[in-house]
């Protein structure tokens, strides 16, 4: 490893440390009094443990399955002392998220699969979510990893989503294909990867409508657009990411419960995790929805969005 690629990891490092600080300082205070001293893990430790969990928003059931995981580790040996209960937790949640975690472990953080060309994702998602401002994020770590970006401004069902995505293409250095409010988010998309094949771009992040109040129709529009893309580009869309509000807690499952059964979703990315203690819900969602968790937001700054990796994120959560 190189100068400036450790100098980049501790980076990362400190603003993973830093955006989780509201979590850390709900969930690990929690844990770390209630573990300090302890070396019998009985039914009073158990409801105390579920107890933190479920304040941290993981889940009803992503806390049973990990309170049963760690009755099925200690039943031979209640007696063990506060840094192995530590590590304990620290096992079982990584576990958890590991079958998850499914994007390829041989490339690099925003490295792009040499597969294929251009690289497509559809990004998807309620309004408020912080979907635009991902998308913009997603653009600028694309091109500083040296690829050349397109972003289709497919939401036309509000002219300020249209506004919004056109600022962020100009904050990240990349063009935007886009079309007056009201017209055919499939043509949107059609036109940005008609113009993406003809300008050897290697990825393109197409932004959609964010309305849940009538989920046919949101299916609906999201197949029409997978449909008119593969005019383009016979797989796309390669990646159908779904943004959600970590600080939204319960309501972020509902959401993606929604996205899930309206459309083929494959990624998640979790956003806001820097404004909420509610850190778990990370978790809970990956567990529930057996959806890879790939990136997460720290911050409103154009860099503080990071990918999602999980033995980082529970050392960051946990103190370990």
């Amino acid at each position: 490893m190189g100068f400036f690629d450790f100098f980049s990891k501790e980076k990362k490092k400190e603003t993973l440390d830093k955006g989780l600080e509201k979590s850390k300082q709900g969930f690990l205070s929690k844990i770390t009094h209630l573990i300090a001293g302890r070396d019998t893990i009985d039914d009073d430790f158990l409801d105390d443990l579920e107890d933190i969990f479920l304040s941290s928003d993981v889940g009803v059931e992503t806390t049973v399955k990990i309170l049963d995981r760690i009755k099925e580790r200690v039943k031979h040996d209640k007696y063990v002392g506060s840094s192995e209960l530590n590590e304990l937790l620290c096992d079982e949640i990584v576990d958890m998220l590991t079958a998850h975690d499914n994007h390829d472990e041989e490339l690099k953080d925003f490295e792009l699969p040499k597969t294929h060309k251009p690289h497509v994702i559809m990004v998807v998602g309620v309004n408020g979510v912080g979907k635009t401002t991902t998308i913009g994020k997603l653009a600028h770590n694309y091109k500083s990893s040296g690829y050349k970006v397109m972003l289709g401004a497919a939401d036309t069902f509000r002219a300020a989503a249209i506004e919004q995505l056109d600022v962020w293409g100009q904050r990240a250095g990349v063009p935007v294909i886009k079309q007056k409010i009201g017209a055919d988010p499939a043509a949107v998309a059609y036109d940005t990867l008609s113009s993406a094949v003809a300008n050897d771009v290697d990825v393109v992040i197409i932004d959609t409508a964010g309305r849940l109040h009538n989920k046919i129709g949101l299916m609906n529009e999201l197949t029409k657009i997978k449909n008119v893309m593969q005019k383009v580009v016979p797989d796309a869309p390669h990646d159908v990411l779904l943004v959600l509000d970590g600080s939204t807690g319960q309501n972020a499952f509902e959401q993606a419960r929604q996205f899930v059964a309206a459309t083929s979703v494959n990624q998640l990315a979790i956003t806001k995790l820097d404004g909420t203690a509610k850190g778990g819900v990370v978790i809970g969602i990956s567990d529930q929805f057996k959806i890879p968790v790939k990136y997460i937001g720290l911050g409103e700054g154009i860099t503080d969005l990071q990918v999602f990796h999980k033995k980082e994120f529970v050392k960051a959560l946990l103190g370990k």
